[in-house]
C-alpha cells in the first residue's frame, strides 16, 4: 500500500511524495499530511476488473479525476462513459459517482481534488502577480 512521505516542510509551503506512479497501489489522501487547507487531493489506483468498492456524493465539495494510466469507464448518476490516459473529469455536488478499470491488464491511476463547489473566485493570472526575485538554481 502506498503512503504520503513528507520530503520538506516550511513554514508557508510542505513537499511530499506517494512514491512512483507506475508502483502506486491503493488509496491516499494527502490533505492532513501537506496541511492543505483549500483542497483534498487523492491518489488512487484500480486493478484490472476494479471498482471503487461504493458510490458516493458529496454535499458540498465538487471532485476533478485526472487519469494518469490506464483505461475505465466513470459513471454519474445513470450516466457512463469510457476514461482513458488524460481524461479530466468534472463531477458537480449531490450526484453519485463511481470509476471502474475495464482493462484485461493494467492499472488505471487517478488523482482526484475535491474542492467546494463554487468557491473559486479568481485564478491563473486573475489571481496572480508577476514578482521580481533571484533564483537560486
Amino acid at each position: 500500500m502506498s503512503e504520503l512521505k513528507i520530503l520538506n516542510e516550511g513554514v508557508r509551503y510542505s513537499h511530499g511524495t506517494v512514491g512512483s506512479l507506475s508502483g502506486f497501489d491503493g488509496k491516499v489522501f494527502v490533505k492532513d499530511g501537506l496541511k492543505e487547507t483549500s483542497c483534498e487531493i487523492s491518489f488512487g489506483m484500480l486493478a484490472p476488473g476494479q471498482m471503487v468498492p461504493f458510490f458516493h456524493s458529496h454535499k458540498e465539495n465538487e471532485e476533478n479525476y485526472i487519469v494518469l494510466s490506464g483505461c475505465g469507464l466513470f459513471q454519474i448518476d445513470d450516466d457512463v462513459f469510457p476514461v482513458y490516459e488524460g481524461s479530466v473529469i468534472r463531477v458537480a455536488a449531490n450526484c453519485d459517482r463511481n470509476i471502474k478499470n475495464t482493462a484485461q491488464q493494467g492499472n488505471l491511476t487517478y488523482v482526484c481534488i475535491q474542492a467546494k463547489e463554487g468557491s473559486l473566485n479568481s485564478c491563473t493570472m486573475t489571481d496572480a502577480e508577476i514578482t521580481v526575485r533571484e533564483s537560486k538554481f
